[in-house]
């Protein structure tokens, strides 16, 4: 892979794309992928309702169009891992967090990183504190029975493991993309799977 080409990651659920965005390949961090996804990128994504989500992202809904907006965001995927190493930055490039985006084992698929998100998320803040996001959403995905209570405990336990680790900072804090990588649309077969 060369620096500057697209790459597609999507979160699947039972052979259904439920969110997917284009990145650029920047390069590679602790044996991880590195994946730019920059405000005004076209994608795909589940919206949340007054009842949230998920009840929606369980069918064969569609998703909806949406682009990304206000952040900056590198990702760092590695083949047959639990979890991605992200850092996000708002408009201005100013920090916002680092964040562990919990999910299924990820699969290179050609130019597509596949896994799908399990709910749970760890953000860390730039002074390297950290808390849970959306604990209530793995828990209505046990009741929807998306994951058994079991599967909630080991997406947990996931979580703490990065946490005690502690892959922060990552040394790409200061990184920022070529002037000419503008926003990328949606590759038509983004949801062939």
């Amino acid at each position: 892979m060369r620096v500057g080409d697209i790459v597609l990651k999507r979160s699947i659920y039972r052979g259904n794309v439920r969110w997917t965005f284009p990145h650029r390949y920047v390069g590679e961090w602790d044996g991880r992928v590195g994946i730019y996804c920059g405000p005004g990128n076209q994608g795909k994504a589940m919206r949340r309702g007054p009842d949230g989500y998920l009840k929606r992202w369980v069918t064969d809904a569609p998703p909806f169009d949406t682009d990304w907006e206000q952040t900056h965001v590198l990702r760092f995927e590695r083949e047959g891992a639990r979890h991605s190493i992200e850092v996000y930055w708002d408009i201005e490039w100013n920090q916002m967090s680092w964040y562990v985006n919990l999910q299924s084992p990820v699969v290179f698929n050609g130019a597509c990183i596949d896994t799908t998100d399990e709910a749970l998320d760890v953000i860390v803040s730039p002074e390297g504190t950290w808390s849970w996001k959306d604990e209530d959403e793995l828990e209505e995905a046990v009741g929807l029975g998306i994951w058994t209570e079991a599967e909630a405990v080991e997406i947990r336990a996931e979580g703490e493991r990065v946490i005690a680790a502690a892959p922060w900072p990552t040394g790409w804090e200061d990184w920022r993309p070529p002037a000419d990588w503008g926003p990328l649309g949606l590759p038509r077969d983004w949801h062939v799977v």
